[in-house]
């Protein structure tokens, strides 16, 4: 019997598997389908951000106002309370006597001038009740728009020494230029005589400085609106005495163009240099050292590949 050798043939690589095809498994769960794409500027919905964007800033301006500007914010609750304790706190003769005493007219201003000015700072003439009335008007353009906003933005711009530089630079300067104004205007008999002892204080000179010196708060377009508004607001209402008008209109105009002078002066157009850190100040304490030399290839003598900044 004769046994024949067994040859085993690998298979071909290319050579059809016998067996059961496997077939590949699908997955579980379909894939989610993708979000629709939103182009720049559409708005789906009204959870939109740019719909709360508005009010979103005007929380946390309110909300950032004592941290930023705190000295506004104090000099805002201490006219209240005055306001309150002139008000409701003396009787009408006591309260017009303290008054009378802090007016900025010329027989103060040439009796104690210094107190007269200072004080006449702490009382805002108006009020915050009839809100039908034509001084609740001055009330909010005076007290609201130039002391709690645009004083409080000159603080945060330039700091509190300038922002009250500013504002007391625009109330002296103002009622003593219409102080001038006054007495020129009885040597010529413009003014009647009882305008010496008139009843003059409040904060409307040193707000509408800021509000003339804001125009720099607002955009390009909205400037000079704003500046008609500040120049024409304190004509509502003049009295005209010969060719000038009342000397609380010529004060404001006055005290406008203090303002608006200020916009050329360089030091107002930029910003305050905010205080560096921690790590800057002990960044800037250590000396100064020159940068290692940058090692080179030595065949050519250029830089290798690892030492090749990107730009």
């Amino acid at each position: 019997m004769t046994v024949l050798p067994v040859v085993c043939i690998p298979d071909h690589p290319n050579a059809r598997r016998s067996g059961p095809r496997r077939v590949p498994r699908r997955p579980r769960h379909p894939a989610r389908p993708s979000p629709p794409s939103v182009r720049p500027g559409e708005c789906h919905a009204m959870n939109s951000p740019s719909l709360w964007a508005p009010l979103d800033r005007s929380f946390r301006a309110v909300r950032d106002y004592p941290r930023r500007s705190p000295l506004t914010l104090a000099y805002v609750c201490l006219l209240l309370v005055s306001h309150a304790w002139v008000g409701h706190g003396l009787s009408a003769d006591r309260a017009a006597d303290v008054l009378g005493h802090l007016s900025t007219n010329l027989d103060n201003l040439h009796d104690h001038p210094l107190s007269a000015l200072l004080g006449s700072m702490l009382f805002f003439d108006g009020t915050l009740t009839d809100v039908t009335s034509v001084e609740f008007v001055g009330t909010l353009i005076t007290l609201g728009l130039g002391v709690c906003c645009f004083l409080a933005w000159a603080e945060r711009r330039w700091g509190k020494r300038r922002a009250v530089a500013v504002f007391l630079g625009g109330h002296v300067v103002a009622t003593l230029l219409t102080a001038v104004v006054i007495t020129v205007a009885l040597r010529h008999g413009w003014y009647p005589a009882a305008v010496r002892h008139a009843l003059d204080y409040g904060v409307s000179y040193g707000a509408q400085t800021v509000l003339a010196l804001g125009t720099l708060a607002l955009p390009r377009r909205g400037r000079l609106p704003w500046a008609v508004f500040v120049l024409a607001w304190p004509l509502g209402g003049v009295e005209w005495n010969g060719p000038l008008p009342d000397f609380i209109t010529i004060g404001h105009l006055v005290a406008a163009v203090l303002g608006f002078g200020l916009l050329g002066v360089p030091a107002f157009r930029r910003q305050r240099v905010r205080a560096t850190g921690p790590s800057s100040a002990a960044s800037d304490s250590e000396p100064h050292r020159e940068p290692a030399a940058e090692p080179t290839s030595p065949a050519a003598g250029t830089k290798t590949p690892s030492s090749v900044s990107e730009y």
